[in-house]
C-alpha cells in the first residue's frame, strides 16, 4: 500500500504552480476525450455563473492511478491524504534532452546528482526536469511524432526507475511531459513498474524551473473520483 509521508511540518518561503491551466486546446493523448466546458448558468439570466466540464482522467497535469494497469489494484479514490503531501527532488536533463529528445533517465545520472546533491532520501517523489514543459503551448512539439506516428520525448528509463524504487525507496515519479516513459515505449514499463507498488506517478507538471533540487514539499491535489485510474490534479510546491 501507499505509505502515509512523514513530514511534520513545512517551511516555505514561496508557494508554486506545478500545474497547467486546464483549457481547450491542451496537448492530448490520442485517443483521450477532449476537453469539454460548457455553460449551465449565466449571471443575466440566472443570478450566478456555472460550467459543466468534462475532460479524460489523465489529461491535463493529472496522477495515475494503478487500476489503470492492475484491475484488482487502488484506484485515485483510495489514495491516503497523507500519501499526497511528499518531499521532491529535481533531477535536471535539459541540456542532455537538447542533444537527444529520447533520452532515458539512467542510473548514472542518478549518481551523479546524488554527487553534488546526497543520496536521495526515502519516501521523496523524484521530478525530471527535461525542459518540454515550454512546448506545452505547441501541441506538435510537444509530442514530437514521426511519420509513423510514434513521439519522440525524454522520460526514466527502467534500470534508473527500477534503482530508485528498490534502492532508494522513492514514493514516485513526475514529469513535464505527458509520460514517463520515454515517448519510444509503448510498453509503459517505468508506469506499470511505479504503479505495481503502488506509488505515485505525475505526468504534464510545469514551472520545473523554479523548483530547487531538493527541499521543496509537494501537495497534490486530487479528483477523489470512485475508483478512477487516475485525476487531473493541482500540484502546489512549497519551496524552502
Amino acid at each position: 500500500m501507499i505509505q502515509p509521508g512523514s513530514q511534520n511540518s513545512i517551511t516555505y518561503r514561496r508557494v508554486i504552480h506545478l500545474s497547467h491551466v486546464i483549457d481547450l486546446d491542451i496537448p492530448q493523448w490520442p485517443g483521450d476525450p477532449p476537453v469539454e466546458l460548457e455553460t449551465v448558468a449565466e449571471l443575466n439570466n440566472d443570478g450566478y455563473y456555472l460550467r459543466r466540464f468534462s475532460l479524460g482522467e489523465h489529461s491535463a497535469t493529472h496522477i495515475n492511478a494503478p487500476n489503470s494497469f492492475y484491475s484488482h489494484s487502488i484506484g485515485i479514490d483510495q489514495y491516503p491524504a497523507q500519501s499526497l503531501i511528499v518531499p521532491a527532488v529535481v533531477i535536471d536533463i535539459r541540456e542532455i534532452v537538447k542533444a537527444n529528445f529520447n533520452y532515458a533517465l539512467a542510473i548514472a545520472d542518478v549518481l551523479a546528482w546524488e554527487e553534488q546533491y546526497g543520496e536521495i532520501p526515502a519516501g521523496c517523489i523524484v521530478i525530471l526536469n527535461t525542459g518540454w514543459q515550454k512546448k506545452w503551448f505547441d501541441k506538435n512539439a510537444f509530442f514530437n511524432q514521426d511519420a509513423e506516428g510514434i513521439s519522440h520525448f525524454p522520460g526514466f528509463g527502467i534500470d534508473a526507475t527500477q534503482f530508485l524504487l528498490q534502492q532508494r525507496q522513492i514514493a514516485g515519479v513526475g514529469i513535464d511531459t505527458h509520460g514517463v516513459d520515454p515517448g519510444q515505449d509503448n510498453s509503459l514499463a517505468t508506469n506499470r513498474l511505479v504503479l505495481e507498488q503502488p506509488r505515485i506517478v505525475l505526468e504534464n507538471l510545469t514551472n520545473l524551473d523554479q523548483l530547487p533540487p531538493k527541499g521543496s514539499t509537494l501537495a497534490i491535489g486530487i479528483l477523489r473520483l470512485r475508483g478512477g485510474s487516475g485525476s487531473p490534479v493541482g500540484v502546489l510546491a512549497f519551496v524552502p
